[in-house]
């Protein structure tokens, strides 16, 4: 969890900051001239490094999220435009089709963490993409020249593309990993060395270190949170979704005579 995760990163940043501070004390006694050294604008690199570092993840979290939320509304667009092209098939293809789809929005609409009945909701989506694109290609086959049924088609593509795209962006598209554990560490290392800079110095601020132990610790758990879609406190919004099933619902069932 989230939470846990601040709440950790928190207890071992500041454990590290202490022990760094103890060790520069320790080592402060035993050679006084290291108070003169370059410990202090080394101290300095690491901070505008770990700087740099948090700029960057940021930027890649944060368009990461925003693609996610965009193609919420994408999708959400695109299989309401397939809903609405369906109605001008001959029935009984139009009414079929626009069950199936009934049934295909709430699929699309994630709001649990729950691995396992993600990978259900995902295959149970490819089973209904297979069933609409059977359904297209017999109609394509009996009348092969018609605008209006390419003008489904093309819609019914676009959503099943969104699909996959929403797959790769929330599973697979995510910071990766080196960067993060980079991020952890280094922020960890660089309090450490704050810490053993106080030591040598015997200048200890404790609110400011606090300080720095919270903002840091805050601005990473926010990159990891930014980068779980599903988990956490910032959460892609599902509102398009909810408010095309609603939508379609309010619509009368349509009947296979229809």
């Amino acid at each position: 969890p989230i939470s846990a995760f601040f709440a950790v990163y928190a207890m071992v940043a500041a454990i590290m900051s202490e022990s760094g501070y103890r060790l520069g004390r320790w080592w402060q006694k035993h050679t006084p001239e290291e108070r003169e050294g370059p410990t202090s604008m080394i101290v300095g690199s690491l901070l505008a490094l770990m700087a740099f570092l948090l700029a960057i993840s940021m930027g890649m979290a944060s368009d990461r999220f925003d693609t996610r939320r965009g193609l919420v509304l994408a999708e959400a667009n695109s299989i309401g435009t397939t809903y609405l092209r369906a109605g001008y098939l001959p029935a009984p293809a139009s009414s079929e089709i626009r069950n199936l789809l009934r049934e295909y929005v709430p699929l699309r609409i994630i709001k649990t963490s729950d691995v396992a009945d993600l990978h259900v909701r995902m295959a149970r989506s490819v089973e209904l993409q297979a069933k609409l694109w059977s359904i297209a290609e017999d109609l394509a086959r009996a009348a092969p020249e018609s605008d209006v049924l390419a003008l489904f088609i093309d819609s019914l593509n676009e959503t099943i593309d969104l699909h996959e795209t929403r797959v790769v962006a929330g599973i697979y598209a995510r910071v990766p990993e080196t960067i993060l554990l980079l991020l952890f560490f280094g922020s960890i290392l660089t309090l450490g060395m704050v810490g053993y800079n106080a030591g040598l110095t015997r200048r200890r601020s404790p609110v400011t270190a606090f300080a720095m132990i919270a903002v840091l610790g805050a601005v990473i758990t926010l990159v990891v949170d930014l980068d779980r879609p599903r988990d956490g406190f910032l959460k892609v919004n599902q509102k398009p979704l909810v408010d095309l099933q609603e939508q379609v619902e309010a619509l009368p069932p349509a009947s296979p005579a229809e």
